[in-house]
């Protein structure tokens, strides 16, 4: 039985989908279940229970017999929430209250940090443990993670086996419910099918072109194999970048969409919101030499391919994974 937290969410629902593909049925889904529009993310997944959250610990302290494993994927994820309280209740406390009851009941666990915690990337992107304590994030939602990555790190009594990702930009099916927060190819997407063209940020800083900020862009397939691969395998504990080694363009990734429709590319660029534009990463790309180190050795895909399948297999028809 394995316990996947965030269920009805992007990243944890694909998860859930890749496990089905791969065969495993004992899942326990637990979220949230009060949006409509979150419902088709877990709807039609074979499982064995879906679980409320706020009721996880009292369900982990009656079943924990029966799991092997617990992956934490639940978290407040808007970069653009400044409510330190909602942030450290869900991002911080409740991944420790999962932490404590998975050294409690002996069971491994996988949770969700992010690279927003590398800031402007003035330390550079490697997940070395030495650096958590020295990383500035540039929001409050990177400081959360951060801040639950230093105090795992701190603790003595810890999960027999555990990972912690940093996930970079991630992009893929069952993001249709994010809004605002959806990755760039959703929004890309829509606005091709809605006016023909595509809108995308105006660079602030001169060292970046308008278009040329980059980002490591991680299709969430490549992200599930990771994680069913440290399921399975159990490396080394610790905590491990999860992008794709390769910094690629915003223009890159926009190009890759209009290829992707069979369309010619149409890109206007639009300022930066106020309210984020001093916290924008301009450049992210993940240091992967610790998982490689930890014996992965598939492949990830590239942008192009990665948005193609998504696009075509997916968004074209509002499919779900």
């Amino acid at each position: 039985m394995i316990v996947i937290t965030g269920a009805a969410g992007f990243i944890a629902s694909a998860l859930a989908g890749m496990l089905n593909e791969a065969g495993y049925y004992d899942l326990v889904l637990a979220d949230r279940f009060d949006r409509p529009d979150r419902a088709p993310n877990y709807e039609g997944k074979r499982r064995s229970a879906l679980v409320e959250r706020g009721q996880l610990f009292e369900w982990l302290s009656q079943n924990h017999r029966y799991v092997q494993f617990v992956v934490h994927l639940g978290a407040r994820t808007d970069t653009a929430e400044f409510n330190a309280d909602i942030l450290n209740d869900l991002n911080l406390n409740y991944s420790k209250k999962v932490w404590n009851a998975c050294v409690e009941y002996g069971l491994p666990l996988i949770y969700a940090s992010s690279a927003a915690t590398y800031g402007g990337g003035g330390q550079g992107y490697s997940d070395d443990h030495k650096y958590p304590p020295l990383l500035q994030p540039l929001n409050p939602y990177g400081v959360s993670k951060n801040e639950f990555d230093k105090w795992a790190l701190e603790q003595e009594r810890t999960p027999f086996f555990w990972a912690g990702l940093k996930f970079f930009n991630v992009y893929g099916p069952n993001e249709y419910h994010k809004g605002r927060m959806a990755s760039v190819v959703l929004h890309s997407y829509g606005q091709i099918a809605a006016e023909g063209g595509v809108r995308l940020f105006r660079s602030h800083n001169p060292q970046y072109a308008d278009g040329g900020q980059m980002r490591d862009f991680v299709y969430v397939k490549d992200l599930a194999k990771v994680m069913i691969f440290l399921m399975e395998r159990r490396p080394a504990s610790g905590i491990y970048n999860m992008g794709t080694g390769r910094a690629r363009s915003f223009g890159d990734l926009a190009a890759a969409v209009f290829a992707a429709l069979k369309r010619t590319p149409n890109v206007t660029y639009i300022d930066i919101p106020q309210d984020i534009r001093d916290k924008y990463q301009y450049y992210t790309q993940a240091d992967m030499g610790k998982l490689r180190t930890a014996g992965y050795t598939q492949a990830f895909c590239t942008l192009e391919e990665g948005v193609e399948d998504y696009v075509q297999n997916y968004l074209a028809g509002h499919k779900y994974l």
